[in-house]
């Protein structure tokens, strides 16, 4: 049988097509149709371009942007780890596994932040908590005592902002992935330092337990939590752990019961102030003003807080208590202004420095040491303030930094900063000034080194993806938890082979 011309079916296809189009135009609906078509067309040219702040294609807007994982940051696709076959070399670029995010009801974290207001304001602890994701505005009178481009790694960062740090971290790690099958860890972004520092200074105690309550529920209705009962999820708490450890004390009833409740004891969580007991509590780094954009930025101001001419011999930077019996911090305050010839004081009674100042930069910069007393807990901010500006830090209590930050700062205490019993301060019996002049150039030159060479560990870098080869703060706490639950289950499922 002979085919058909080709051409007979062209003609067939071409009569079809342009009698449909001669219907369709002629059809009344069609130019509705299309009307409703172009109408579309231009919303679309619209909001591409509009200038509101939730537009996802919008410029930069001056409100605080929460890091929400589907309006600001699209999931990371990472391929599916099928746990049935053996990889040979490994995961090379997640070592330790990966990490899944949940995705909460924004109650638990968007809904809490604080948009409007100043964060200036001394008087409101949650300004600038969400802001620019977590870092804070930039700090623009750094401009006018930093050389070059420094200033700009420099922000007014809270320094409870840590939650929203992570958070925002880990909605673009590397190593996050959005199948909770091939996930290492689970990650809960709940900012329970915003749920209960808001009634933190009054007396709704119930108040301050209500949304971390709500949190339990809900994550253990997750079919993931359900599997090890917590113990490899992990969090970040934005404060100190006392102010999610309420004790039945009448007269201790300051903070939450979050992290007294059942459910939270297998649960690792970060905070920038850990209980010394309770090994699921992970001291990190108070977050700084520094946030270095690049490698190469965070090595020329290393070289620069090295090699800046210091010409007092110590510092102190803080606000004397009277309300506090034999406050230490008011004896070192008499005390550097009776020694103006070698210490440089900046009061934080008189100068706010709650989110850093030139002031503080200067004094930092100024001088070889920086006293830390503990500040209202055991820790405070301005260690890190101290040892990112190259300055040597000087402890009065151990527990201020030596059993803290074991997985950031160096191993040997006396290589990067200096130690004095405070109780031979008070009683007359030492003399911090001549304790810190006792100190050789080359020995003050190798503490600063060392101070200078930890800077890396202990800043979280501004890139979403951080500083490539070089480990920040955030990278070193996340491969830390990995390491530990991947750890823990592998020893797991060895003991349920043996039984």
């Amino acid at each position: 049988m002979r085919k058909p011309p080709k051409s007979n079916n062209n003609d067939f296809l071409r009569n079809a097509v342009s009698n449909f189009q001669y219907q369709i135009s002629t059809h009344p609906r069609f130019w509705l149709f299309t009307f409703f078509l172009f109408f579309q067309l231009v919303v679309l040219i619209f909001t591409r371009n509009s200038p509101f702040p939730f537009s996802v294609h919008s410029p930069p807007s001056p409100l605080p942007q929460f890091p929400s994982e589907i309006a600001v940051f699209p999931d990371i696709q990472t391929p599916h780890h099928d746990r049935n076959v053996i990889y040979p070399f490994g995961d090379s670029e997640c070592e330790y596994g990966r990490v899944y995010v949940y995705n909460l009801p924004s109650k638990f974290n968007k809904d809490l932040a604080l948009l409007t207001c100043d964060d200036l304001d001394p008087w409101k602890w949650q300004c600038g908590l969400v802001t620019n994701d977590g870092y804070g505005k930039r700090s623009m009178e750094l401009a006018g005592i930093l050389p070059g481009n420094l200033s700009a790694a420099w922000y007014r960062t809270n320094q409870f902002s840590s939650e929203v740090i992570f958070h925002y971290r880990l909605l673009n790690y590397r190593c996050r992935t959005n199948d909770p099958e091939s996930a290492t860890a689970f990650y809960i972004p709940f900012y329970a330092g915003q749920a209960v520092g808001k009634y933190l200074w009054t007396d709704e105690i119930e108040n301050r337990d209500l949304l971390s309550n709500k949190l339990l529920k809900w994550v253990q209705r997750q079919k993931y939590w359900k599997k090890y009962k917590g113990l490899d999820h992990f969090l970040t708490l934005g404060r100190i752990t006392w102010d999610f450890r309420r004790l039945g004390d009448p007269e201790k009833l300051w903070g939450s019961s979050f992290l007294n409740r059942p459910q939270m004891q297998n649960v690792t969580r970060f905070t920038i102030e850990k209980a010394p007991w309770d090994a699921n509590d992970i001291s990190v780094p108070y977050p700084t003003g520094f946030h270095p954009h690049s490698e190469k930025e965070l090595r020329e101001w290393q070289n620069f807080a090295l090699s800046y001419n210091r010409t007092s011999l110590f510092t102190f930077i803080g606000a004397a208590r009277g309300d506090i019996d034999s406050d230490f911090r008011s004896r070192l305050m008499s005390y550097c202004r009776n020694e103006s010839d070698s210490c440089r004081v900046v009061d934080c009674a008189v100068i706010p420095c709650s989110n850093g100042s030139s002031e503080i930069q200067k004094a930092l910069l100024s001088s070889d040491f920086c006293l830390q007393p503990k500040g209202d807990s055991l820790t405070r901010r301005s260690v890190f303030d101290c040892m990112v500006a190259g300055s040597v830090p000087v402890f009065f209590w151990r527990r201020t930094a030596y059993t803290q930050y074991q997985w950031f700062l160096p191993e040997d205490p006396g290589s990067y900063s200096v130690f004095i019993d405070p109780e031979a301060v008070r009683n007359g019996t030492a003399s911090i000034k001549e304790i810190l002049k006792s100190y050789s150039k080359d020995q003050v030159r190798k503490m600063r080194e060392k101070v200078v060479e930890t800077i890396p560990r202990i800043v979280y870098a501004r890139p979403s993806g951080g500083l490539g080869s070089v480990k920040d703060a955030f990278e070193i706490a996340i491969e830390g938890v990995l390491k530990r639950v991947k750890d823990e289950n592998e020893w797991k499922e060895y003991v349920d082979m043996g039984s």
